[in-house]
């Protein structure tokens, strides 16, 4: 097992993409905290893990919150000792209208950077005292393929995806010298509850996806444990994308 004895704090980790992370990594070996708004989600998500043998904590995270992703750290420390993994998954975009830029709520707007950026920022800040006491780290933060494609009428979701890009490699650089690796990932269109009723993005992407599909939340899953392993060791400030050769980069 990869993961084994390690410990991973997983955002918005109570379903779809989150939820499948959190479980490969309990297979893999490691200790999961399951931090997600959705408080109930995210124990039902925690004792599936312990049911099959694993362990796992929920703690309820709104990661614009910086009390909250203190919170969360300060639960992963207590209950297991450390932290050496923090995937940053959680974002906003179900329940996104695709509109023009001109048309998009500045509400809105403040809401998406509020928890695609600031909320990665936050819990890289949180998680970070522990994995510099520690000498070692990973942080894996999911941006999207639709950053290298300027998706239009989504320039708000677009934008933060990019943020992402942005914070992965600044970290990088900044980290690197107290052991830590910071990368991203790059899904296209994935399978989840999220995606379900976006009936013309999925048209669009199956017509366009070499591979011939949408992603499988495992597809995403293998990326994760890749940069969360030892595998990785070496690479750092780098962006991988998971969407069937959509978009090559």
């Amino acid at each position: 097992m990869r993961l084994e004895g390690r410990v991973a704090i997983v955002t918005g980790g109570a379903r779809g993409m989150g939820k499948t992370f959190c479980l490969k990594m309990a297979e893999e070996g490691a200790k999961v905290v399951v931090a997600d708004v959705l408080d109930r989600e995210a124990k039902q998500t925690a004792k599936e893990i312990q049911s099959k043998g694993g362990e796992a904590l929920a703690v309820q995270t709104d990661v614009s919150s910086e009390v909250d992703t203190q919170r969360m750290a300060n639960k992963a420390v207590e209950a297991f000792g450390g932290i050496d993994i923090l995937v940053n998954n959680a974002g906003m975009l179900a329940g996104l209208t695709r509109k023009p830029f001109t048309e998009i709520p500045l509400e809105e707007w403040d809401k998406v950077i509020a928890v695609n950026v600031k909320g990665v920022l936050l819990c890289c800040r949180a998680v970070f005292s522990q994995m510099k006491k520690q000498g070692n780290g990973k942080i894996i933060n999911i941006s999207s393929n639709a950053f290298f494609g300027g998706s239009p009428n989504s320039v708000h979701y677009v934008t933060s995806k990019a943020g992402v890009i942005a914070i992965t490699r600044c970290l990088a650089n900044e980290v690197a010298q107290y052991g830590i690796c910071v990368n991203s990932v790059a899904p296209g269109v994935v399978e989840t509850e999220a995606t379900r009723d976006l009936t013309e993005l999925r048209k669009v992407t199956l017509a366009n996806t070499p591979l011939g599909r949408l992603a499988q939340t495992g597809d995403v899953a293998g990326a994760i444990i890749f940069f969360a392993s030892d595998d990785s060791n070496f690479v750092t400030g780098q962006t991988l994308i998971v969407d069937g050769g959509r978009r090559m980069h």
